[in-house]
């Protein structure tokens, strides 16, 4: 019996100093993004020891998240790992080469392969409440089961926030930025407030409730504010939405139903829209991608769309009750816009008769009432670093000494408001720029600056100005980032806990370079 007592309290201990002290491991990275299961992987079969925690219930992201008409910009962008997982998309569907549309099912067991492969220790539904530091090392992370409440800590050696949000960034005490710089602040041109030509209403338009009476109030998704002036910084941030699954496969679909809190109300600007364009096809409302098996890729499109614009300007520095309430309204908002289009009498019949052609997916997001959980955080916050990516950059009239990566992508924004301007409804915000060529992303702009933190690193909320992150922050490009991330957190710990900013960028990118067919 004493035995047996010595052997419970033996165990009781144990786990008390694990929840206390926490498990050890080498490499922690924090968001099951796509970045952030590369950056485990690669950290696992460099021969370390890595954990990946992610606050939600399923991995991979936007990626496996809806987004599957991939936004590359340049194939040749495509190394290391990221060209791994675009030529095993291929596999998936008896392809060789690269694939870059995909269903969601297939990116996320694509995904599994890796965590699976990599034998990758994965904690789901688990977030970060506290960051313990010692001077500028980041010694453990408090963190906290959001299903069973249960709190623990993990200790490491190097950590890698991977999340769309940089929660472990701002927790660690790095300088970041929210919203558009003004131009001046980087010699740019496109960043700051913009009122261009795309995504944006036509002229006449009325914005209030009763047209020609601004007694009667603006209608539902305009703000009440005064647009800036051109050029100028502000904190707002461009629109989030949900990339829609969707398919008109009679056997697998589920009828779009009228969801919860469903408001016509919110969409009489689309009437009004669809009048003044005189809209027949789905197309002219929405970017309606075909993805494998009948299923589609939806995103936003004109002057009122699945972008709700407008309503996420808090979401990068809201606790985590305010971000669910904001992931929830942009749920409604387009499941409301889906049953709108599909249901209402003053939508043409022709859109409706198309509309309800499809339905929701019943192999897709089995977990989630088949509608995809993954908010598209196209930008919260971003890291102020050792070196901060610009136009200049974008365009190649600023090299970097030290790559680990490349980008291709057009300087983009979605709509950042919605104003009324001359008496007509007008978006703000939207910047599309082609580029010439790809250009190098800087290892520095992973790295916080030197007196702020020496063992994180941020692939994701890197150092970026507004619009140079509009042009990084594609789904390929992150991969590269989380596997740079981690092979530069590999190096610190090989080199005896070095600092990130000490690393050898060029050894990483001569790594990532040979992985690459």
């Amino acid at each position: 019996m004493n035995n047996n007592r010595k052997i419970i309290l033996t165990l009781l201990t144990c786990m008390l100093f694990t929840l206390c002290y926490g498990k050890r491991y080498d490499i922690c990275v924090y968001g099951g993004t796509s970045s952030g299961v590369m950056a485990a992987y690669t950290a696992n079969k460099s021969g370390k020891k890595a954990i990946l925690i992610e606050p939600s219930r399923r991995i991979g992201g936007l990626s496996a998240g809806g987004l599957g008409l991939t936004d590359v910009g340049d194939p040749r962008i495509m190394v290391g790992y990221a060209h791994d997982f675009y030529k095993r998309i291929g596999a998936y569907y008896g392809e060789k080469g690269l694939k870059f549309k995909f269903e969601p099912k297939a990116a996320l067991s694509v995904f599994q392969q890796y965590i699976e492969e990599a034998r990758i220790d994965v904690r789901y539904n688990t977030r970060l409440t506290k960051v313990d530091k010692e001077g500028t090392k980041i010694i453990r992370l408090h963190l906290e089961n959001t299903k069973t409440h249960q709190r623990f800590v993990v200790k490491a050696k190097e950590f890698i926030d991977c999340s769309y949000e940089g929660d472990l960034m701002a927790m660690a005490g790095v300088g970041y930025a929210i919203g558009r710089e003004p131009n001046s602040q980087y010699g740019e041109t496109w960043n700051g407030v913009q009122m261009l030509w795309g995504h944006q209403f036509p002229d006449g338009i009325d914005p209030y409730v009763v047209p020609g009476d601004s007694t009667s109030g603006l209608l539902w998704g305009i703000l009440p504010y005064k647009m800036g002036k051109k050029g100028e910084g502000d904190r707002t941030i461009q629109a989030y939405n949900y990339r829609i699954t969707l398919t008109d496969d009679p056997a697998n679909k589920i009828e779009i139903t009228r969801p919860d809190n469903y408001d016509p109300k919110r969409y009489e600007l689309l009437v009004r829209l669809i009048e003044k364009q005189h809209c027949t096809d789905l197309n002219q409302i929405f970017i309606w991608s075909l993805l494998p098996n009948h299923k589609t890729d939806v995103n936003n499109r004109g002057g009122f769309s699945t972008d709700m614009i407008g309503c996420n300007w808090s979401y990068p520095e809201a606790g985590y009750a305010e971000r669910d309430s904001i992931a929830k309204a942009h749920t409604d908002y387009t499941k409301g816009l889906l049953y709108f289009v599909g249901h209402d009498e003053r939508m043409p019949k022709v859109l409706r008769e198309s509309m309800l052609r499809w339905g929701y997916p019943k192999d897709e997001y089995v977990d989630n009432d088949h509608f995809t959980p993954a908010l598209y955080i196209r930008e919260s916050r971003r890291m102020l670093g050792e070196y901060v990516m610009t136009q200049a950059n974008c365009e190649n009239h600023a090299k970097v000494s030290d790559p680990i990566g490349w980008a291709a992508y057009t300087m983009d924004s979605h709509n950042c408001g919605r104003y009324v301007v001359n008496g007509m409804v007008k978006n703000e915000g939207n910047v599309e720029i082609p580029l010439h060529a790809p250009y190098q992303i800087s290892y520095r702009s992973i790295t916080p600056k030197r007196n702020e933190c020496g063992n994180l690193l941020v692939p994701v909320c890197l150092s970026a100005s507004h619009i140079a992150y509009g042009s990084i922050r594609m789904e390929p490009v992150f991969m590269v980032l989380g596997q740079a991330a981690a092979l530069a957190a590999v190096q610190c710990i090989n080199s005896h806990g070095i600092d990130v900013q000490k690393v050898h960028a060029s050894k990483i990118y001569d790594n990532i370079m040979r992985l690459t067919e």
